[in-house]
């Protein structure tokens, strides 16, 4: 395969587009706002809480924690095997098509179904975050060292656009019901967008199955598939010990994810209990989606305004920058109550949350040595990257339940960027030239 061909980035970048519809509608927009409108009963109680002892909102986020354990467990091996037997791209489809089968089969989440929504919600998960491994793979396959940050910014901004497209469809649904003929009741509308997402998901992904290549698999690689995989594996985590560069950042990503993917999977969670209509009435539903949508477009600026600031400083110094954002973005959040300051709040979130996704996973891939073995390689990536949301979201819950105020959340966050600010200042520099900008990186 000859690197930097157009097609294949275009055809890669599609898979952003179709799967960002999950992280979007179902992590981020209509799912929390479902979810909490079926636990919440008409006097205002948590139906969770008073059943289960468990708040609903920590419950949403332990189920999360689940299914990113669950990946985290069984990708490192997947990733050697599809390493082994050249087939990465049949591991892609088959977590894709899980995540898209579990997405449509919300459509029957109801209250008295709470616990096989919950189990689809979490195998949702596992399905998105799965195929990322597979995905993320491909970017040092198809793209030269000096384009791995365009293209993944470009990958992000894809499915900053694509997510917002089908949201826009699916907000007049559940806003607008009797356009479509759709009754009004049993929260039908927001199921329905459930149900989209499935189908945008593995309908959009075939676009990107189509032009993705795929090594033929040997007689050889089909014997003793999992010693292959586990000593593939292996491998690899040798070579890592020997890469200081590489392993520094994987500790400070580890680190500053906690942080990122917290925001991202619950913020919304927060804001529907801390953030204040002028009359003292919680934000309303409107106001959480108009939110969302201003992370979203801001982020696809924001993903390709880090791209810039990393041409001029370097990778590491950018992904700073962003971090110490972000800090300020969390003692932002301790103190505003106001639905106005919650939007100019969002904006800086989709700012530096495009941006710090698009590079990390960019400065990863240039960190690689040459190697074949990028699925095994970009398996350790994405485990700190599910470690790192199953700490996080689980640190939510348990700040939440333990303290019993949602908004000291944000303290054991910000400590997140804090902490992961530090460590990659430890990450040292390659004292080379970056083409182009006189700067050393």
């Amino acid at each position: 395969m000859i690197k930097g061909d157009p097609r294949v980035i275009r055809a890669w970048t599609m898979y952003d587009w179709a799967n960002s519809a999950y992280s979007l509608t179902i992590t981020s927009a209509i799912f929390p706002i479902y979810y909490a409108a079926i636990t919440t009963a008409d006097d205002g109680m948590d139906k969770v809480l008073a059943a289960h002892g468990v708040p609903a909102a920590s419950l949403q986020s332990y189920t999360l924690s689940l299914g990113f354990l669950a990946v985290a467990a069984i990708a490192p091996l997947l990733s050697g095997i599809a390493d082994h037997r050249g087939n990465k791209k049949n591991y892609l489809k088959f977590f894709c098509y899980l995540g898209a089968a579990s997405c449509a089969g919300m459509f029957f989440f109801t209250y008295a179904n709470l616990w096989l929504g919950l189990v689809l919600f979490m195998l949702a998960c596992v399905g998105f975050s799965g195929s990322l491994i597979f995905y993320d793979a491909y970017l040092p396959e198809i793209a030269e060292p000096k384009d791995h940050d365009r293209v993944s910014a470009r990958g992000y901004a894809m499915g900053y656009i694509g997510s917002v497209i089908l949201l826009v469809i699916n907000l007049l649904m559940v806003m607008r019901p009797g356009l479509f003929g759709i009754p009004d009741r049993e929260g039908l509308p927001a199921r329905l967008s459930f149900l989209t997402v499935g189908i945008w998901w593995a309908g959009w992904a075939q676009v990107t199955f189509r032009r993705l290549p795929n090594t033929a698999v040997t007689q050889e690689a089909r014997k003793h598939t999992l010693a292959a995989g586990y000593m593939e594996l292996r491998k690899v985590w040798r070579q890592m010990l020997g890469l200081d560069r590489l392993r520094r950042f994987l500790v400070a990503f580890f680190v500053f994810n906690m942080g990122v993917q917290t925001v991202m999977y619950l913020a919304v969670t927060y804001a529907k209990q801390e953030i204040k209509q002028p009359d003292g009435s919680p934000i309303a539903d409107t106001g959480l989606i108009v939110s969302i949508l201003l992370i979203q477009l801001v982020a696809a600026l924001g993903a390709m305004a880090f791209v810039r600031l990393s041409r001029r400083h370097g990778n590491i110094s950018a992904l700073i920058t962003g971090l110490v954002i972000w800090m300020g973005i969390c003692l932002a959040a301790w103190r505003i109550e106001s639905v106005n300051a919650f939007y100019a709040l969002a904006a800086c979130v989709g700012l530096v949350m495009g941006g710090t996704q698009a590079l990390s996973r960019s400065t990863y891939a240039k960190l690689l040595p040459e190697t074949a073995d990028h699925a095994s390689f970009f398996s350790f990536y994405d485990v700190s990257f599910y470690l790192a949301t199953v700490l996080g979201t689980l640190a939510f819950g348990l700040v939440n339940q333990v303290t019993g105020d949602i908004r000291n959340t944000i303290i054991a966050i910000g400590s997140f960027f804090v902490a992961g600010a530090l460590l990659l200042l430890r990450v040292p520099r390659e004292r080379s030239i970056a083409p182009g900008t006189g700067r050393a990186r």
